[in-house]
């Protein structure tokens, strides 16, 4: 699990790495939506600051709390709001990394 996830994130930060992905012509769409503040705990403190750099860019509202030996990432993001990927395979990329976060998501084509 951590692997998949560490994966997309890559996949994710290479999506997203310009505020011009947005207005990109692109194919596919990934709405998502985590409606509750939701946290994740990360050991590896520069992963937990990667996280949270991609959920930003994604317009998530984002708090990182360091305690202990971990990292807590807490996340919410109460609208539904939308990404453009190049490919169709970005997308689901984008889409299970969301999901992995317990994010609702939506895939249009």
């Amino acid at each position: 699990m951590f692997r998949s996830v560490l994966m997309a994130l890559v996949v994710s930060l290479v999506s997203l790495s310009s505020a011009d992905c947005q207005t990109a012509s692109a194919s596919e769409v990934v709405s998502y939506r985590c409606e509750k503040w939701t946290s994740r705990h990360e050991h590896d403190k520069k992963q937990a600051e990667q996280i949270a750099e991609t959920l930003k860019k994604l317009k998530c509202e984002v708090e990182l709390h360091s305690h202990g030996n971990h990292t807590d990432v807490k996340y919410r993001c109460p609208k539904w709001l939308s990404h453009k990927t190049k490919t169709h395979e970005d997308a689901h990329k984008l889409e299970a990394w969301l999901k992995a976060l317990k994010f609702e998501t939506k895939h249009e084509h």
